[in-house]
């Protein structure tokens, strides 16, 4: 993939096609010195890939919205500030690039292009994967991950996704019609499929058999949504496993109790949906 580089105010932009991808001089700093802790890594085997990039990230600032740049949908790449789902992204894409072997800022890019959009492939705003179950699904499709769910023993439910379509004022790119008629059109096939979730109270039997680096989403009961959550189980040296999230209270940061206690102070939450990484 080649890339044309062009500096707008402190906002690089990379032009791929029709793809446009915007970033800070920051976040490339940011990436070197990643990869360059990463690869002095390499000798210690013991350690998860996907721990390590994670953990990486601690004490990042949790910054909401930070894909919403400019006035159409262009592949941002923030390693500064990250949300729940960037995180995540953000983690998955540095341990896609480690097992190619790839080492440039412009792979990089192809590799968040790859996690975040629909068939790996953006194409404005509504080809981003804004659903977390939805990413799930594609991100399997892609041969990425494995949602490993049902096999935990969880349980199906009929439950319309359509937050977005019902609550249009809420996304500013929702204004352009053909955004939002393309984002109803996701929503009307989201709903032939059921949403499969581990309930709380099953999660504590199934702890035993969650693994550090797995997916984990916490799926609500609030309606038109799957989930309000997301970020990466992580086993302490209590033997317990925990949260590491991008948290809505500050930072990334790994959460002081057990999986199994936080999920009982989240408002709404009625389990998990886990994905496991291939």
């Amino acid at each position: 993939m080649k890339f044309i580089l062009t500096l707008a105010l402190s906002i690089f932009i990379f032009y791929n096609g029709l793809s446009q991808i915007t970033f800070d001089p920051a976040d490339k700093t940011i990436f070197t010195q990643k990869m360059e802790a990463f690869k002095n890594a390499e000798d210690s085997k013991s350690e998860n890939p996907f721990i390590l990039v994670g953990t990486s990230f601690l004490g990042t600032p949790y910054v909401e919205k930070t894909l919403e740049v400019g006035d159409r949908e262009s592949l941002v790449i923030n390693l500064r500030e990250l949300d729940c789902t960037t995180f995540v992204e953000n983690v998955l894409a540095f341990n896609l690039l480690l097992e190619d072997g790839k080492t440039n800022f412009s792979d990089f890019a192809e590799k968040i292009e790859t996690v975040r959009y629909r068939n790996e492939e953006l194409d404005g705003y509504p080809s981003r994967l804004h659903y977390f179950t939805d990413w799930i699904r594609n991100n399997e499709q892609k041969g990425l991950l494995k949602d490993i769910t049902n096999e935990l023993g969880g349980i199906s439910v009929e439950k319309p996704i359509d937050f977005m379509g019902t609550h249009r004022e809420l996304y500013p790119f929702l204004k352009d019609d053909d955004n939002y008629q393309r984002i109803l059109e996701t929503e009307a096939e989201l709903a032939k499929e059921a949403l499969c979730y581990l309930p709380q109270a099953d999660i504590p039997k199934q702890e035993e058999n969650l693994q550090s680096g797995d997916i984990i989403a916490l799926a609500t009961s609030i309606k038109g949504l799957d989930v309000t959550h997301t970020g990466i189980a992580i086993k302490q040296p209590n033997g317990r496993i925990h949260l590491l999230h991008a948290s809505i209270s500050g930072t990334v940061k790994i959460t002081e109790e057990p999986l199994v206690d936080y999920l009982k102070k989240v408002k709404n939450n009625i389990g998990i949906v886990v994905a496991r990484p291939l």
